[in-house]
C-alpha cells in the first residue's frame, strides 16, 4: 500500500527474523508493481521512479545483506528517505546499463554532466531535475555515475496536466546521448500516487 510523503522510522522496519519470512513474496509484488514504475529511455538508461515502498524495501534489503543492526539503521533512512515524493515532485533512480565493463567505462567518460540534461515534458511544459545532494555524481574528468537519484520538482499547475494525462516525454538531452521516451498511461497513472498528500 503506498505511503508517499511519510518518513520511514524504525517502526516501520522488520527485524531480520520477519523479514526472512516475507523477503520473497515483498521481492515479487514490487517487481510486479515497479513494471509500472519504470521507463527505457534510449538503448542505455533507465529511469525507475521511487516511493515509500521502494525505499523501505530497499532499507530492509541493506539490512539484510550487511546485518549492521540498529547502528546501520540510521544511515540507511538518512539515505534512502530523501526519495520518498514530498507531494509536489516525482523522484527517480536513473542507471545508465552496458555489460560489457570496457564498453561501459567508455560510454560513461563522455556522459560528464548528464544529470543536468533530464526532464520530464508535459505537453509544452518542462520539468528539469534536479540531482539529489549526496554526492558528486561527476568526476572532475567528466565522468559519470551509473546510478543518479533525482528530484523532479512539479508546480501545482504541471501537476494538474500531468494528471490529466496526454503527451508526457521523459527526456535527456546531454550532447553524447540525446534519448526521449514517452510516459505511457499504466506507468502515468501509477505516478498520479506520488502526488498526494
Amino acid at each position: 500500500m503506498p505511503r508517499e510523503n511519510r518518513m520511514i522510522t524504525e517502526a516501520d522496519i522488520l527485524p531480520l527474523s520477519e523479514w526472512a519470512k516475507v523477503r520473497v513474496a515483498h521481492r515479487k509484488a514490487l517487481s510486479e508493481r515497479k513494471k509500472s514504475r519504470r521507463v527505457a529511455i534510449g538503448p542505455h538508461a533507465t529511469l525507475l521512479f521511487e516511493n515509500w515502498d521502494t525505499m523501505w524495501y530497499q532499507i530492509q534489503e541493506m539490512l539484510w545483506i550487511e546485518k549492521g543492526g540498529a547502528d546501520q539503521l540510521p544511515d540507511e533512512l538518512a539515505a534512502y528517505n530523501p526519495m520518498i515524493p514530498n507531494g509536489s515532485e516525482l523522484t527517480a533512480t536513473l542507471m545508465f546499463g552496458i555489460s560489457d565493463e570496457a564498453k561501459r567505462r567508455a560510454f560513461l567518460a563522455e556522459l560528464g554532466g548528464v544529470e543536468d540534461h533530464i526532464s520530464i515534458s508535459i505537453g509544452g511544459d518542462r520539468v528539469k531535475a534536479v540531482a539529489e545532494e549526496d554526492l558528486e555524481r561527476t568526476t572532475a574528468d567528466g565522468k559519470t555515475s551509473s546510478v543518479h537519484f533525482l528530484h523532479f520538482p512539479f508546480s501545482a499547475e504541471q501537476i494538474a496536466a500531468f494528471k490529466r494525462g496526454g503527451d508526457i516525454l521523459v527526456r535527456i538531452d546531454h550532447p553524447r546521448y540525446g534519448h526521449a521516451a514517452i510516459i505511457g498511461e499504466e506507468v502515468r497513472a501509477e505516478l498520479e500516487s506520488d502526488f498526494s498528500r
